[in-house]
């Protein structure tokens, strides 16, 4: 069986960092854990959840949350983090290492400020079901 959740957030950052629109916001800055003082804004990936599904191709569920970090006064940049990622993955089709996505949902987004005031944060999570490519 391969690796699922690798591959998905491979295709994932891929889409992301291709996206003109994703782009035009935070500059290719995606991460899978920010470098200390990484420049704002940028999008972080975050919890994965995943479970197998009794499904012909190696089916597995998946549940990814994505974080966009801004120091923006305002929520004006978060909230367009948010929508250009919902425009880029939303019912996407992604493939990365033999693994593609059958589907892929953004199902939940929400921008809220940090409590220190100085961030403003954007969550947006997907549900994907990734299956294994046949190779032919």
């Amino acid at each position: 069986m391969k690796d699922h959740e690798s591959a998905l957030q491979k295709a994932v950052v891929a889409a992301l960092k291709a996206d003109a629109a994703v782009s035009a916001l935070i500059g290719g800055r995606v991460f899978d854990r920010p470098p200390e003082g990484a420049a704002c804004p940028y999008l972080a990936l975050g919890r994965c959840e995943s479970r197998p599904l009794a499904a012909d191709g190696g089916g597995v569920e998946q549940r990814l949350t994505l974080t966009g970090v801004s120091r923006f006064l305002g929520a004006e940049e978060a909230k367009a983090m948010a929508a250009a990622v919902r425009a880029c993955l939303h019912e996407a089709v992604l493939e990365a290492d033999g693994v593609r996505t059958a589907t892929l949902r953004a199902t939940f987004a929400d921008v809220f400020g940090a409590s220190d005031g100085r961030r403003t944060y954007a969550v947006v999570r997907l549900r994907a079901v990734t299956e294994e490519v046949a190779s032919g």
